[in-house]
């Protein structure tokens, strides 16, 4: 069942009861309007802070971290319009560190994505069965609600289907250049 905004629980309660695995499945071309000034310091110097044990990393790091040290697999995939936008560059500089952190990254440009069924928004999927999804405006901002969370099979079945289907076709990070 779908539950309303005030009973949503938060990402990291949901990541520290995963057991097995924790994907998120990002198909927009910009989040720029939630960024809290990384993007904006890329724009103007072409510095993207990717060192893992930085204080921009801190808190990630640390879930992503115990996440990884009890065995949860975390995956990210990433649908992306090329040529890429300036936001898509700025994550893709970024990413060294999701990777050094410990998820597993791929890229899917977003041409070899029309034959697959996507759900309508960004998701984390939590051992395939609590499905939090992600909502923004137009410009990348947060929207409102920010999140909403379900955890009915058929949702999970969609969205595990949808990010295995953009896994099998995606580019590892460390091949997919912007």
């Amino acid at each position: 069942m779908t539950q309303n905004a005030s009973k949503v629980p938060d990402f990291a309660s949901l990541l520290e009861s995963a057991q097995h695995s924790a994907v998120h499945l990002e198909m927009r071309d910009t989040y720029a309007g939630q960024d809290s000034g990384g993007f904006a310091e890329y724009l103007r110097s072409g510095f993207a802070d990717n060192d893992p044990g930085s204080q921009h990393w801190s808190r990630w790091g640390s879930m992503v971290r115990a996440a990884t040290g009890r065995g949860v697999v975390m995956r990210r995939a990433r649908i992306v319009s090329e040529p890429v936008t300036d936001y898509i560059r700025y994550e893709h500089a970024l990413t060294v560190a999701n990777v050094a952190l410990g998820e597993q990254v791929r890229w899917l440009p977003r041409r070899a994505s029309a034959e697959i069924a996507l759900p309508g928004t960004d998701f984390w999927l939590f051992d395939g069965a609590a499905v939090l999804f992600n909502h923004f405006t137009g410009d990348g901002a947060w929207a409102d609600p920010r999140l909403t969370f379900t955890d009915d099979p058929a949702v999970a079945k969609l969205c595990a289907s949808a990010f295995d289907a953009v896994w099998e076709r995606g580019i590892d990070h460390n091949k997919y250049t912007v």
